[in-house]
């Protein structure tokens, strides 16, 4: 199977995703409908126990969803292949991995904290900016309180603040951190750890921890989407805030 904006490599039991849209790894929805199918390429494949997702260049992991499929012309659909990403990553019976080496933004942040670890570098930048230009992430509304908690998941989403990877790993959203030159070391030895369990077992463990932790995972993230599209997306202020981000301005907000 060919793709244009990933890269995709299986070896030695790891399927490795790798967002190829240097410098920022935007995901428009091209770059999603072919993250939904090296998924899917991954879970048909029955040599792999572990899924690995990494952005190139040391820049951005991913700066989120390209700004011009959230406006009105766009965002449903947009939303729907978003929400496939999702159902599929979350949906795997293989652990995933996230490797972080710069910006995490956005959806970019959405899709690290979907996989089941994160490794990042001592550079890297976490954070869910979506309510500065008016819009909400859906599947960090779902996430982020089961991974941190309530009261910092409304902090990071409802402030729009970007944190460090210490901070990411002191409030428990990242499991290491370490230095930008030993991040494919700290990948390998996570992997060595993996690969000394029994495969079997280890997709048997990640099934029955599907099931548990994402039980209303799909009901949750559809009622997001519902609120996204019936409600913020009628709203003047979230025309006006994408609007103002693709002018390359400061939004002029009305409260309605």
């Amino acid at each position: 199977m060919s793709y244009k904006n990933i890269l995709y490599d299986s070896m030695d039991g790891v399927a490795k995703i790798s967002i190829n849209r240097p410098p920022l790894n935007i995901l428009n929805n091209e770059t999603l409908l072919e993250l939904t199918m090296a998924l899917e390429n991954a879970r048909s494949d029955p040599s792999i126990f572990l899924v690995v997702i990494t952005g190139v260049g040391d820049r951005a992991f991913s700066a989120g969803v390209d700004i011009r499929d959230h406006l009105p012309d766009k965002v449903s659909s947009t939303l729907s292949i978003f929400n496939k990403v999702f159902y599929t990553l979350r949906s795997l019976d293989r652990p995933t991995v996230a490797v972080v080496n710069g910006i995490a933004l956005g959806g970019g942040c959405e899709l690290a904290i979907g996989c089941d670890m994160i490794i990042a570098s001592e550079k890297a930048q976490f954070g869910q900016p979506e309510i500065t230009v008016g819009a909400i992430p859906p599947v960090a509304v779902v996430l982020l309180p089961k991974l941190i908690g309530p009261a910092k998941a409304l902090e990071l989403i409802l402030t729009g603040d970007v944190i460090t990877a210490a901070e990411a790993k002191q409030i428990g959203l990242v499991n290491k951190v370490v230095p930008s030159e030993k991040l494919e070391e700290g990948l390998r030895e996570l992997i060595g750890r993996l690969r000394e369990k029994s495969p079997v077992v280890l997709k048997l463990t990640r099934m029955s921890l599907s099931r548990i932790l994402d039980v209303d995972f799909k009901k949750e993230l559809e009622e997001t989407t519902r609120i996204y599209l019936d409600l913020l997306m009628r709203t003047e202020d979230a025309v006006e805030g994408l609007k103002a981000f693709v002018e390359k301005r400061k939004p002029q907000w009305k409260g309605k």
